[in-house]
């Protein structure tokens, strides 16, 4: 099992735009009303195309900071000539889900997703519901440098703006397509935490519509607490009152509800890779399934890769990042993919990671199994795995880190060490000012002490 490099972040031509659009500290560059106002014009330039009115799908977390987002972004696709349909908070796969719908030449959310309320974030999908692509986003950036003068529409040809009042209740509707209409979740309590996010209403009404008692939590956003001490980042909570209320099941969204995570009855945690060999087994046996393949990044758990290999399923690993997940699913015809995080990916259903709509794929093979949680979402049994961040400070950019001798000798110390036993996988993040370390293997000692001694040494040269 050979080591992984992975280096994340920033892909060549972009500097504003990350793994997963563009986020940082609100009120900060790159998180400012100006830059985001240009960011809209120089988007809005990029998709707009023929004759027709265009227009743009614009949503948003529950953080204070979209207040001041979300109108630089209309004015910036106003002054291009865009018409703007303002839906307020929503899930990010909302967002995709509409701007297909809605046939709008593109889709925008306003959410750093998991981060906390400081932060926030710009996320694009194109006409097709899709994130864009790393040249596109490179295109972008090269036409807010280049200026905005010659972008700007004639007065009589002004975009408007429209707030939509009846978005959520079209993706809640939507979401309760994607579960058999020959089950219900008649019986069954649910715990579901929606992270003082996007989908603090939708989450809830969503399964309650479907028949089950819903025990809810994170519904009472204040624009500060979004993911505090709650949801899929921190899903104590989830847990205690999955015991509490002898619930069947409990599900903890993100921000932004693109992810999800679940325990089970008895309060045992079950991250993305468990939810991805259920659902991959379940689509198999249903004929659902594309390609014999599920689609994952460097991250998934050895075990996971395992198991598959005993249901003749290959794994596929991308770098970091549902967006690249989804590339991979769509150049192959692959339908299922995700995070060990827990983006699920379900082609047939959606074209970005859905939180709720994976939840559903969940009850449902729970329904149809008839079998509890404990039992249906653990399937294999995990190889050792430890994760470590190193803080970045300073202004020292990750890339200047992982290129110095130091480190690429301490990196290549880890490889040798678990050549044939295990995998490593270093890579800067691409949300925050860190150099995240990965390794796995059966030896839970040996994968403790390679983590600490190459975190040491990357902090050492990074001093």
């Amino acid at each position: 099992m050979q080591a992984v490099k992975s280096s994340g972040g920033h892909a060549p031509g972009r500097k504003l735009f990350g793994t997963d659009g563009v986020r940082g500290l609100a009120n900060s560059e790159p998180m400012t009303a100006d830059t985001v106002m240009r960011l809209g014009m120089a988007a809005g330039r990029r998709f707009t195309r023929g004759a027709h009115r265009h227009t743009v799908v614009i949503g948003k977390d529950t953080r204070l900071s979209g207040y001041m987002l979300e109108p630089a972004l209309t004015a910036g696709f106003i002054s291009v000539g865009m018409d703007v349909f303002l839906v307020g908070p929503i899930p990010t796969p909302g967002i995709a889900m509409l701007t297909r719908a809605m046939r709008c030449d593109l889709g925008v959310m306003i959410s750093a997703s998991h981060n906390a309320f400081e932060d926030n974030g710009i996320k694009l999908f194109g006409p097709d519901g899709y994130k864009l692509s790393d040249a596109i986003e490179a295109e972008i950036e090269s036409m807010m440098g280049a200026g905005l003068t010659d972008a700007r529409a004639e007065s009589q040809h002004l975009g408007r703006a429209k707030r939509l009042e009846d978005a959520s209740g079209r993706y809640i509707e939507y979401a309760k397509t994607t579960f058999p209409r020959s089950l219900r979740l008649d019986g069954l309590k649910i715990v579901v935490d929606c992270a003082n996010g996007a989908a603090y209403k939708v989450a809830p009404t969503v399964f309650w519509e479907l028949g089950a008692e819903v025990i809810k939590a994170g519904v009472e956003p204040d624009g500060f607490n979004i993911n505090r001490d709650c949801g899929s980042l921190y899903p104590e909570r989830m847990r205690e009152l999955v015991l509490s209320h002898n619930a069947h099941l409990g599900l903890a969204l993100d921000g932004d509800a693109d992810r999800v995570l679940f325990c089970d009855e008895h309060g045992q945690m079950v991250d993305g890779d468990q939810v991805l060999a259920l659902i991959a087994g379940h689509w198999q046996r249903t004929s659902q399934l594309n390609g014999d393949a599920v689609v994952s990044t460097v991250m998934s758990n050895l075990g996971l890769e395992r198991h598959l290999q005993t249901l003749n399923l290959k794994l596929i690993r991308t770098k970091v990042g549902d967006r690249y997940v989804v590339e991979r699913m769509r150049e192959a015809g692959y339908n299922l993919g995700g995070e060990q995080s827990g983006h699920i990916i379900m082609g047939q259903h959606a074209t970005t990671g859905d939180g709720i709509i994976a939840a559903l794929q969940v009850l449902a093979a729970l329904v149809e199994g008839g079998k509890p949680a404990s039992q249906a979402l653990r399937l294999f049994k995990a190889v050792p795995q430890l994760l470590r961040n190193v803080k970045l400070t300073g202004g020292v950019d990750a890339d200047s880190v992982l290129g110095l001798e130091a480190v690429r000798k301490a990196i290549a110390a880890v490889e040798k060490r678990l050549s044939g036993r295990g995998r490593l996988v270093v890579r800067k993040s691409g949300t925050e000012s860190l150099i995240r370390i990965m390794a796995e293997g059966d030896d839970a000692k040996e994968v403790d002490t390679v983590v600490a001694d190459l975190a040491a040494a990357i902090a050492q040269a990074a001093a």
